[in-house]
């Protein structure tokens, strides 16, 4: 396994975690760098909400050195917004920023950003060239690999936005129409991958180690993206690191399983801006996820989104271990 320089970062060529709003938030990118992701990325951070002081906005624009090397993601359609929000990120010091033509969520797309832009390729080139010259740091694009089955032109608008300025690319390879359902076609990414000469990450489908291989294999990727597969499984990121250095991976115990939740929900109240009592509500889908595969899982499932203290989260990993040790 070879090492790579991907935007002036040296790093094993394994897997970094992808951004995911509403699930990759500060705690859970912290677990992913400590089990090997090599990369992090923001949630999605609006162009607009952050040029208007939203809080909100704000408050995702955090980062803590544990999860460096960390990029900020922006989604915007608007160039001159995407100008004055990259400048505003500067004082926040990420190592790059991502710009989001991928997002396929209606509230999104509606208002022309995430991948509505696959849609109108000279107003992406605009974006990338408006945030390439406001900024210290390398600017990257997270996309998809067309609007639907009928319009996809990865290729045409990688090579525009390479053109534009963009460092890296993330190609997810889905279209807008498919949102997370069906099969990533890896062959676009290859294609992609071919055609330009900027370093391209490759997302989607990777649910294991294996998946990993074969997509640094079919497609020649720069660097591997994670997303789902993390749900309550940080491990992955130490599994592909192992299956890349051909070392043997021996998977969590459960009640590693359990320790990482309650570490997970404890890093959720840490970081959280909001009180306890409704940042344990945060934690619930992450507990539920890290039960996942084992016995019992949909029993105890009903009780996880009914946490409403760190207390009660105690209880239920006890109880919970009673039943599958």
């Amino acid at each position: 396994m070879q090492e790579i320089n991907l935007l002036n970062i040296s790093c094993p060529q394994t897997a970094t975690l992808a951004p995911m709003a509403g699930v990759a938030d500060t705690a859970y990118r912290i677990l992913a760098r400590k089990k090997g992701a090599v990369m992090t990325v923001s949630e999605m951070i609006s162009a607009k909400g952050l040029c208007y002081d939203s809080k909100g906005s704000a408050f995702l624009c955090r980062i803590t050195e544990q999860e460096r090397p960390m990029g900020l993601q922006l989604f915007g359609s608007e160039p001159e917004f995407i100008a004055k929000a990259t400048c505003l990120l500067q004082d926040y010091q990420p190592d790059w920023i991502d710009l989001n033509m991928g997002c396929p969520v209606p509230k999104v797309t509606n208002t022309g950003a995430g991948s509505a832009l696959l849609k109108t390729p000279e107003l992406a080139e605009s974006c990338v060239k408006s945030a390439v010259k406001e900024s210290s740091v390398p600017i990257t694009v997270k996309m998809r690999i067309g609007w639907d089955s009928n319009t996809i032109n990865a290729v045409e608008f990688a090579k525009l936005l390479e053109s534009a300025g963009a460092s890296a690319l993330t190609v997810h390879g889905r279209t807008k129409q498919q949102l997370y359902s069906g099969k990533a076609d890896w062959s676009v990414i290859q294609q992609v991958k071919q055609a330009v000469k900027i370093p391209v990450i490759g997302n989607g489908d990777i649910r294991n180690a294996q998946d990993c291989e074969r997509m640094y294999e079919e497609t020649g990727v720069d660097l591997v993206a994670v997303g789902r597969a993390s749900y309550g499984n940080p491990w992955i990121f130490e599994e592909i690191d192992c299956y890349r250095k051909k070392l043997v991976y021996t998977a969590p115990t459960v009640q590693e399983r359990m320790d990482m939740m309650l570490n997970h929900i404890q890093l959720i109240l840490k970081f959280s801006e909001k009180p306890p009592e409704i940042a344990i509500r945060e934690a619930r889908k992450h507990a539920s996820w890290y039960m996942t595969g084992l016995k019992f899982a949909s029993a105890f499932r009903a009780r996880c989104y009914q946490l409403s203290s760190y207390q009660e989260a105690e209880q239920l990993a006890e109880d919970f271990l009673k039943f599958n040790l």
